[in-house]
């Protein structure tokens, strides 16, 4: 059997907590903390760790992707609409949580 593979995210403590995959996404922020998404990587140029991109927004309580509500900054060469367009495919936005990692409150 494989040793289970743990690594520690930090996390604001009023984010909500991970939902069960498949789940609607809340926010929790744990999948871009872990890692970043494809483009993520592209964008933060690293495989590992916190995505540049992810944004905590302290009004709502949550987690979101920079590149969706902020795509101008992240993708200035696209029209806005194209590019929320594209990133929510790229990220599977509306999917469900595919995420794995199991969240523990340390």
């Amino acid at each position: 059997m494989a040793p289970v593979r743990q690594i520690v995210i930090l996390l604001e403590p009023a984010a909500p907590p991970k939902p069960a995959a498949g789940q609607p996404c809340n926010g929790c922020g744990v999948c871009c903390a872990a890692e970043p998404c494809p483009l993520g990587q592209l964008l933060s140029r690293r495989r590992q760790g916190r995505c540049r991109a992810l944004q905590w927004q302290a009004q709502a309580a949550v987690y979101r992707c920079g590149l969706l509500d902020e795509p101008r900054r992240w993708l200035p060469w696209l029209p806005s609409v194209l590019a929320r367009a594209l990133v929510r495919r790229w990220i599977a936005a509306g999917r469900g949580c595919d995420c794995s990692l199991e969240a523990s409150a340390g």
